[in-house]
């Protein structure tokens, strides 16, 4: 009877293990097609508006600039864009391997909230707090640390 009653909760704990796989491929899944349709979508934008330009002719050297920066910020943020699928699919990785949604620091389950806001996290909130306060203290360290600009007023 004892040995039933474990089978049935290695057997609960595994469907549960199973419903949780398949919430976060899914989470993933959807996240890597949303970012993919954005990426083909500015991709065509930014063909499109290089087409346009062209057929519109010279631009003075104010315009030329305003649409420099332009096109750095769209690069940008396709690069962005392509970094965050890469990170995802390497997020699926280790779904397939097993380990993601578990913080790498500590080592227990990443809330479901967390991973549909940030699916590619790879801590859980309590531990990605305590880096940043970490990471806030060292930059305070070294700015304290730092040569004062205004050494002759002291």
């Amino acid at each position: 009877m004892a040995e039933r009653a474990v089978i049935m909760g290695v057997n609960g704990r595994s469907k549960m293990r199973k419903n949780r796989y398949e919430e976060l491929r899914n989470i993933l899944e959807e996240r890597r097609f949303e970012i993919i349709g954005e990426l083909q979508h500015k991709m065509r934008d930014v063909r499109s508006e290089g087409a346009i330009v062209s057929r519109q002719g010279v631009c003075d050297e104010a315009e030329s600039s305003e649409a420099d920066i332009q096109d750095d910020i769209e690069f940008s943020l396709l690069q962005m864009k392509a970094e965050i699928s890469t990170k995802i699919g390497k997020a699926l990785s280790r779904l397939e391997e097993g380990t993601y949604g578990n913080c790498y620091v500590c080592g227990d389950e990443i809330a479901e909230q967390r991973l549909r806001a940030l699916p590619f996290a790879v801590c859980c909130k309590a531990c990605e707090e305590s880096r940043e306060v970490i990471r806030q203290r060292e930059v305070h360290a070294a700015r304290r640390g730092g040569v004062s600009l205004f050494v002759d007023m002291v």
